[in-house]
């Protein structure tokens, strides 16, 4: 099983932002905060020539589902979104809801793992 699913888009990364901004929001999930990863590494006096932006999002109605059937899904959310430039492309990509619920051996968060992990593909094909 692959650990993770990545799109490469024409857009700038900012373009690229936005855009799935507004995709998450079509497809109910929330933007809960957005890190802009070079500038927090430069704020520490490391510099990472690279733009590098990671979303934490979250649909707070499977975010309950999931926490009732085990909290220790708390370890993996909010969800993940990156968008980042590499080689002159622009990248969109997530940890698969799926691979990282399987570590966890239940059927039940698996199911809706997929549910989510569809959502989010598709929120990110979208975007693109």
């Amino acid at each position: 099983m692959e650990f993770h699913y990545s799109v490469v888009t024409e857009k700038s990364v900012d373009e690229a932002v936005k855009s799935l901004e507004e995709s998450l929001k079509a497809n109910k999930f929330g933007v809960l905060w957005q890190l802009d990863l070079p500038a927090k590494l430069h704020e520490k006096g490391v510099e990472l020539d690279m733009q590098y932006r990671v979303l934490e999002v979250c649909n707070p109605h499977e975010a309950k589902r999931v926490l009732t059937q085990n909290p220790l899904v708390g370890y993996f959310l909010p969800c993940k979104v990156v968008v980042y430039e590499s080689e002159g492309q622009t990248h969109i990509g997530l940890p698969k809801p799926t691979a990282l619920m399987n570590v966890l051996g239940d059927q039940a968060l698996l199911d809706i793992a997929q549910g989510v992990e569809a959502t989010l593909k598709k929120a990110i094909d979208e975007a693109k």
